[in-house]
């Protein structure tokens, strides 16, 4: 099956954009995978956009991206990907990162082996989540600044959990938590459990053990049947984040946390307002390149 890769160049806010529309877009073709980032450092403002497709690129999928673009689209290229092994590819790009109290790896790279430093050998995958993207190593230098500041969790909950990464660190932080990792996607089950297996983390419904489940959001009986929740984790999209504020607010214990990531920093003023409006109140942000994380408490009377 042959690779392709269109290529589309514009301002950071035209980009912004198009990735905010297909965020919305229900009907997308899932083949279709999208990215936005800057071009250089020193060129904030100028971005592109590259979507790959697992075939040649024909009319309707050039009409569909260029859809999500107002007014005229900006000129595509595409190009035909060599024949390589993508997920070996992109292990060997994936360089060891150290977030906190955490280091996230490969399997090819060695553990740093440091006192009070969690190792974890986390393949890349389909699932999202490796650790070197911003937003998971800003969430666990986040999860390690809620446990220094005497943070105490008995029920957690990793929303669109992808590798199960963040779940594991807060089972690393908060041993005796009963803990609950979702996904949208059935592939999820299959690679936080092997992930789970190549880090130490025991699989079950007992306090300090992880269940996994697929479900659309907190809409999942058992999920519900687990709750209420001390900390809720969502490293997801601004989009689902918005529409998730109340749920996440209904499933959390008074005085509870919440651990927001996914958003850009301009995103972040619509999901607070969210929040605010569910009753809950910031507690500590960090940004991490353009990306921002957010610590939320449930008010103890909304």
């Amino acid at each position: 099956m042959s690779s392709w890769k269109i290529t589309a160049f514009a301002p950071r806010a035209v980009i912004e954009g198009a990735l905010l529309r297909h965020e919305d877009a229900f009907d997308w073709d899932p083949d279709i995978v999208f990215s936005g980032s800057e071009i250089a450092e020193d060129k904030p403002d100028d971005w592109q956009l590259e979507a790959w497709l697992p075939r040649k690129p024909n009319n309707q999928d050039r009409a569909a991206i260029a859809g999500l673009f107002t007014g005229q689209p900006p000129r595509f290229s595409q190009q035909k990907l060599p024949d390589v092994d993508w997920l070996t590819h992109s292990q060997q790009g994936l360089e060891p990162i150290r977030a906190g109290r955490f280091y996230v790896h490969t399997p090819e790279h060695p553990p740093l082996d440091e006192p009070g430093v969690r190792d974890f050998c986390i393949s890349a995958s389909q699932a999202f989540g490796t650790g070197q993207h911003a937003t998971t190593a800003g969430c666990l230098e986040m999860l390690g600044e809620m446990k220094a500041r005497g943070v105490v969790v008995r029920n957690c909950a990793d929303i669109g959990t992808g590798t199960g990464l963040l779940a594991f660190a807060a089972l690393q932080l908060w041993p005796h938590t009963l803990a609950t990792a979702s996904d949208i996607d059935a592939v999820c089950l299959d690679v936080v459990d092997d992930n789970a297996r190549a880090n130490g983390i025991p699989m079950g419904a007992r306090l300090g053990e992880l269940t996994m489940l697929v479900a659309d959001g907190m809409e999942h009986p058992l999920l519900q049947a687990r709750g209420p929740y001390d900390l809720v984790i969502a490293n997801i999209l601004a989009g689902p984040l918005i529409d998730l504020a109340p749920h996440f607010a209904k499933s959390m214990v008074p005085g509870g946390h919440l651990l927001l990531a996914g958003l850009l920093e301009t995103q972040e003023k619509g999901v607070r307002r969210a929040c605010r409006r569910a009753g809950l109140r910031i507690a500590e942000r960090l940004v991490n390149g353009d990306w921002s994380i957010l610590w939320l408490r449930k008010r103890s009377t909304v």
